[in-house]
């Protein structure tokens, strides 16, 4: 995706009609094909560490409003509500390291693309202590798309400990945003190898 001028962005709303028809067309059916998934691993949690399989987390979403975000939990109980990038390697349980390696806690977030919470591609929902990032996506307007479960700065490995960066690219998916373009980057995310 090439460098476009990203101080005056704003999703319009015909590209918000197109990504949402796109999520609801692959996040229904794909709920429904990741239920027996969501179960199992979900059991496996639940029968190897303490604590709820589903953890829901406060992310801010489009228009900056607070939504809950739901993973299946990857963490020890007690562990305290930080950045993925800040996370120790011990709060990580055994399973949830497979669950991490393999993105299949992300699965119950298909239901937050059902409810129009977030879609399939955009940016990373940031937890609402993230203030730097939240400065940084406000001021360059990333606000105006829904957060994704994969997207471009993740694709590029640039994580929420580089607020700046990682909003300018989040800036650049939503200001070059096209079907094809999240294809692509759903195809990255399964098949990373490609």
């Amino acid at each position: 995706m090439s460098t476009v001028d990203i101080s005056s962005l704003s999703f319009d709303s015909g590209a918000h009609r197109g990504k949402r028809a796109f999520d609801l067309v692959l996040s229904v059916p794909g709920l429904i094909l990741a239920t027996p998934v969501i179960l199992v691993t979900g059991l496996l949690v639940w029968a190897t560490s303490r604590g709820p399989a589903i953890y829901s987390q406060m992310r801010i979403g489009r228009g900056g409003k607070p939504f809950r975000c739901y993973k299946l939990r990857t963490m020890h109980i007690d562990t305290p509500s930080v950045p993925t990038h800040e996370t120790q390697k011990h709060a990580i349980t055994g399973v949830g390291r497979f669950l991490r390696r393999t993105k299949l806690d992300e699965l119950p977030q298909l239901w937050n693309v059902v409810k129009g919470e977030m879609s399939l591609v955009g940016p990373r929902p940031c937890l609402v202590t993230q203030t730097d990032l939240i400065a940084h996506r406000e001021r360059l307007g990333v606000f105006s798309g829904r957060p994704g479960i994969t997207g471009l700065a993740q694709l590029r490995g640039i994580d929420m400990s580089r607020p700046a960066l990682c909003a300018k690219s989040d800036a650049e998916y939503l200001a070059n945003w096209t079907l094809s373009g999240d294809i692509a980057l759903i195809i990255r995310t399964a098949f990373p190898r490609l």
